[in-house]
This record gives structure tokens, C-alpha cells and sequence, in this order.
């Protein structure tokens, strides 16, 4: 929200509840003085004090020339200041030169002005506090609004004021060192400083998902992407017993619960589609569903979601009951703030604000992306994916740890590779960025049957291609595929019901 519009809605709250806001005009007299009188001033206050922080109009106009100033690399005095001032026009609305000699007499030296920025900051707060609970308490009399966006709106504005006012000091090494080798230490008991993958060949390669860092999961539509985090999401939850929150903008969760029953209990999708199970696959199904029932999955499939909503639910999760990833299905589905430019700065915005969540949450974020049709359009030697390929943003490649793509050459139409061997099956997980590691190639099984990702040898599939490798690989899957691929017939089977999604948000 602009400063202007800042300054009228604590006028009308004044008139309203007939009370003077928090403020401290006099220390805030101190403290652009304490600027104007010694040159080194300006280092203590710049990440404590923003011009907003300043209750008097006047001041905010002042400290705002100070602070240009000083980052110009310009002398703060007396005289630059009030020069700045009347160059911009600004001289007679601050008190005239008078004023600005008036500030610089009001306090000797600079010795508090930790302190006095401080307290000006904690009104600056208070102020903020009152201007955002007043404008929810006025929005809630509206009938006319939903209460649930009132409520994801409201979370956010007191976040906003939190993220704002509250900032990391730059600590001396040791402290950090701790806390490294602390990490290292834990680390030695785990097979893995991160969340486990479910796929030893990938977490070879990552140390498990990093706590912090955006990982990217991109691909051509019908190459199994959602299919490859549903995998992986029974794997962490099921089989490590992390905490997974699943969001779906595409699936309803009933479609998505379908697919995991398919894949843990490999009974055809089709019987689990129409429920004509005989009593020994019933039993099988109950049997195998147990450890669903009792592992950490959220899933929730709220269309369009915004990132503010997505943030929201993600810190109520965290705080509530437990998070250890996020999983979502997929980052151009959502909505940013459309309103500052068009749909590629509105991906850079949301893009950004997951490796924010990423950092803040601490936890790795996974978001699923799309490729764009230049993959297709090349030739058969050339259509493995590549970081150009990402769609509608380069922020996504900048902002994210770990880009990841999948490949299935048999998708594309190329059924032999270049040794002659079938592809049939294969998968190939690209890691073509690695911001804190080496990138590799790593080789999976596709099970067409349950739309499941599988490891293709129990110890682990691993490496950058190698004809043997490969020919190992075709020759072990040869005779366990079929031709059908139910990953396309998921995607387009509209029959399965809707009705019953359910959210823990």
C-alpha cells in the first residue's frame, strides 16, 4: 500500500477510535539530527528504519533524502540536506531551512541512535498493527466478501508486517560454523542430510531434498510428472515417515488417492475404477492401504491457487502439525499478483516467493512445471529436455536449487536409443542444474501397469549413460512392460468422482 494512503487510514483511525497514534516525534527529531551531525550515523539505522517508519510526513521526506544521499556516496550535513530538500521542492512543506537547523541543535551526539531507532520502529509496528486489524474488523461487517479470503488475506497482511520489520543481524562465523557442524554430525546417522527421495540413484546424487531449496520437476505433458511425485510422495511419507503436503491444482484428490491405491496394492486400475474386486483383493487392498491410513500425506486440490494462499496454509501446517516438503502439481496453475505486469513476471513472482517459502519454512519445496513444445520440435537425437526449454519464465531458473527433467524417449516417438536397445520403460531423470552439487543423468523404471516410478536395480540406477548401463537396463525390462500407458489414461479419465475432496487446511 502507498505512503499516501498509509497516512489517510491512520487519519481516519484517529477520528475513529479518538486516539493519537503510536509515535515518537521526539526521538524521531534525535535521530535525523544524530544523521546530519556524524557521517557514520547512517550505517547503525538503514536496516532498522525505512522512511514509512517515520510518523511525521515532514521527517519521512528528510530521512528519505538522507538515506538517497548517503547511498549516492554523498556528504549528510546541514547543507546537503537542505539543498536536496529545495531542489526537489520539498523545502517548504518540511518547515523551510529553519527546521532542518532546528533538527541538526536538537541532540549532541550520536551515541543512542541504536536505541532511538529502535523505539521508532516499534511504533512504526504498532501503527501497522492497528491499521491492518482495523481494516480486517471493517471487512468483517461486509456480508458480501467470503470469509475464507478475508481470512487467507488477513494472514497474510500480519506475515507482511513480520517479514518486514523483522531481519536477520550478520553474525560473526563461529556461530554458524556450530551450526554446521552440528548438521554434520546428525548427518552421520542418516543416510541422508535431506528428505529421502524413495530413490536411492537420485538421492545419491542429491543427499536427500536440502531443507531451503526450490526443486523444479519439469517436463512435456503426459511424461508422468505427476505420476514421478506421487511415487516419490509414498516413498517420503510411506517409507521415511516425513510429513508431505500435496497441492494439486490440476487433479482432484480423489483421482490422485486412486492413483496411490493403484500403485501400492498393483491391482488394476480399472477394478479400483468400478470396485469389482473379488474377496482375495479386497483383502489384499485393506492389507496394503494400512500403511497409507498411517502415513503424513495432505493433499489439497484447490483450484487456482494463489502463492498467498499456498504460503498461508503451508505456515498454518507447519505450525499446527508437521511439514517436512511441499509437493505442487503444478507452478503455472497458480496465481501471483497479476495486477504489475504480464503472465511471465506474475511465474517470476510466484517463482520467487517458493524458494522464499522454501527458506522461511525450512523445508525443500518441489514444484512441477511444463516444458514448452520446442523439445518436440527438434530432432530425435536432440529431443532431450534442456534448461531453455522451461516455460514463461527464466526466473525459474534462476531462482530454483535443483532442476530436474523427465524424459521417456518412447513418449517422444524414439523406441530404440542409439545402441539399438528398446526404450521401452525407461525413464530418465535429468538433474541438469544442481546449485549445491554435481548434475547427472539417472535412470528409472516406468511401470506403464501402475503409473509407478520404481528403481531399476535394488541397489540403486545411477549414472551418467554408459552402454552398459543401458544395456543392462533395456534388458531387464524387455519382458515386464506392456504397451498400454495408463498415464495417459489417467490424465483424461474424467469418470472418477469429484465430489468428495477433502483439505487439512
Amino acid at each position: 500500500m502507498a505512503i499516501e494512503q498509509k497516512k489517510k487510514n491512520y487519519q481516519d483511525l484517529n477520528i475513529a477510535v479518538g486516539k493519537t497514534q503510536p509515535s515518537a516525534v521526539d526521538m524521531e527529531e534525535a535521530v535525523l539530527g544524530a544523521l546530519m551531525l556524524e557521517k557514520d550515523a547512517i550505517e547503525v539505522v538503514l536496516d532498522i528504519l525505512k522512511p514509512e517508519a517515520f510518523y511525521r510526513p515532514e521527517h519521512q521526506k528528510i530521512y528519505s533524502v538522507i538515506k538517497e544521499l548517503a547511498s549516492a556516496g554523498n556528504v549528510v550535513d546541514l547543507l546537503t540536506v537542505t539543498n536536496e530538500l529545495r531542489n526537489r521542492g520539498w523545502i517548504a512543506e518540511i518547515g523551510g531551512a529553519g527546521y532542518i537547523a532546528h533538527l541538526s541543535n536538537k541532540i549532541a551526539s550520536a551515541a543512542h541512535i541504536d536505541f532511538h531507532a529502535r523505539v521508532i520502529a516499534q511504533k512504526h509496528i504498532q501503527r501497522e498493527l492497528i491499521r491492518v486489524t482495523s481494516d480486517i474488523q471493517r471487512q468483517a461487517f461486509d456480508n458480501t466478501l467470503d470469509v475464507y479470503d478475508l481470512l487467507n488475506k488477513s494472514e497474510q497482511e500480519l506475515f507482511d508486517i513480520s517479514a518486514g520489520v523483522i531481519k536477520k543481524e550478520i553474525l560473526p562465523i563461529s556461530p554458524i560454523l556450530d551450526d554446521a557442524l552440528q548438521r554434520i554430525q546428525e548427518a552421520k546417522h542418516k543416510d541422508f542430510s535431506g528428505v529421502p527421495s524413495g530413490f536411492p540413484s537420485i538421492d545419491k546424487i542429491t543427499q536427500g531434498w536440502q531443507k531451503g531449496d526450490l526443486v523444479i520437476v519439469a517436463a512435456r505433458p503426459s511424461m508422468g510428472k505427476t505420476a514421478f511425485t506421487l511415487s516419490m510422495t509414498r516413498n517420503m511419507a510411506v517409507d521415511h515417515h516425513q510429513a508431505v503436503a500435496f497441492f494439486s491444482l490440476e487433479m482432484p484428490s480423489v483421482q490422485l488417492v486412486n492413483r496411490l491405491i493403484v500403485s501400492e496394492t498393483e491391482i488394476d486400475h480399472n477394478k479400483i475404477k468400478s470396485g469389482k474386486l473379488d474377496d482375495k483383493e479386497w483383502e489384499h487392498l485393506e492389507d496394503k492401504l494400512e500403511r497409507l491410513y498411517q502415513s503424513k500425506i495432505y493433499i489439497d486440490d484447490s483450484p487456482s491457487l494463489s502463492i498467498f494462499d499456498l504460503m498461508a496454509k503451508c505456515r498454518r501446517l507447519k505450525a499446527k502439525q508437521q511439514l517436512d516438503i511441499v509437493v505442487i502439481d503444478y507452478l503455472q496453475l497458480m496465481k501471483g499478483d497479476s495486477s504489475n505486469g504480464n503472465r511471465e513476471q506474475e511465474v517470476s513472482q510466484i517463482s520467487r516467493s517458493l524458494k522464499q517459502m522454501a527458506k522461511d519454512l525450512d523445508i525443500p519445496v518441489i514444484a512441477l512445471a511444463q516444458l514448452n513444445r520446442g523439445v518436440e520440435l527438434r530432432s530425435n537425437s536432440q529431443k532431450r529436455p534442456m534448461l531453455a526449454d522451461l516455460r514463461e519464465s527464466g526466473a525459474i531458473e534462476q531462482d530454483a536449487d535443483i532442476i530436474a527433467f523427465i524424459n521417456r524417449p518412447e513418449r517422444m516417438g524414439i523406441f530404440e536409443d542409439e545402441n539399438g536397445q528398446s526404450t521401452k520403460g525407461r525413464a530418465e531423470i535429468i538433474i541438469a542444474k544442481h546449485r549445491n552439487g554435481e548434475t547427472a543423468d539417472v535412470l528409472l523404471k516406468f511401470r506403464h501397469e501402475f503409473a509407478r516410478f520404481e528403481e531399476y536395480e535394488s541397489e540403486g540406477g545411477y549414472i551418467k549413460e554408459s552402454p552398459q548401463v543401458l544395456q543392462k537396463f533395456a534388458s531387464k525390462m524387455n519382458d515386464e512392460v506392456t504397451s498400454e500407458d495408463p498415464i495417459s489414461n489417467f490424465e483424461n479419465e474424467d469418470s472418477f468422482n469429484t465430489d468428495n475432496r477433502f483439505s487439512p487446511f
